[in-house]
């Protein structure tokens, strides 16, 4: 913890060498957002997915371990991943939290799919509480909008499984590690209109 402070109670008051300071005090918390993220997927290992025969950890693992074996790419392995990483804080809307937390550091694709899973997945189920199943049918244009079906389809609402050969937190650590050590808000990383395959 830094002994450096700013001066100023109101942030229209700071300085330019005060925010200076605190752009450069910021950069170790940056750093350590990884850190944050896995244990947050370790927080989501310890509570139970209500009703359900897994966890959220196991969940997120059973979908990144999918789309690995099916030659997916590392933006949407890490997506996969974290797809849900939002429902601790955030359980209304979790996956505009989860798109948000990974969009600085993925494709704009995957943090599109990431944003709009939810109501995509409501095809499989939405009929079951009187709720419109085809709700995703507004983005039938999109550019993304099959990407996210074969999202759904393929890697998360298959991953109930509690008997499903899923690999471990371990197995996914380095690939989290490198894609949030990269620079933020790339345009070489998010590569805005390329629509990229889920797998090769």
């Amino acid at each position: 913890m830094s002994s450096e402070k700013v001066s100023f109670t109101q942030m229209k008051d700071g300085t330019k060498d005060e925010y200076l300071l605190l752009q450069k005090l910021e950069k170790p918390y940056l750093s350590l957002t990884a850190d944050r993220i896995l244990d947050e997927l370790r927080r989501q290992g310890a509570v139970s997915l209500e009703g359900y025969q897994i966890n959220r950890l196991q969940h997120g693992l059973q979908s990144a371990t999918r789309a690995e074996r099916d030659g997916a790419d590392i933006d949407w392995i890490v997506g996969a991943l974290l797809h849900d990483i939002g429902d601790g804080l955030a359980p209304q809307n979790h996956d505009r939290f989860s798109a948000e937390v990974i969009r600085p550091f993925v494709r704009w694709d995957v943090a599109w799919v990431v944003e709009h899973h939810g109501i995509f997945q409501m095809i499989y189920y939405a009929h079951h509480y009187g709720w419109d199943e085809n709700a995703r049918d507004e983005f039938k244009d999109h550019p993304c909008f099959n990407s996210c079906a074969e999202f759904c389809e393929r890697w998360d609402q298959s991953s109930f499984d509690p008997d499903y050969d899923m690999a471990p937190l371990e197995h996914f650590e380095p690939m989290l590690r490198e894609v949030f050590a990269r620079k933020a808000y790339d345009p070489d990383v998010m590569r805005e209109g390329f629509v990229s395959p889920l797998s090769r």
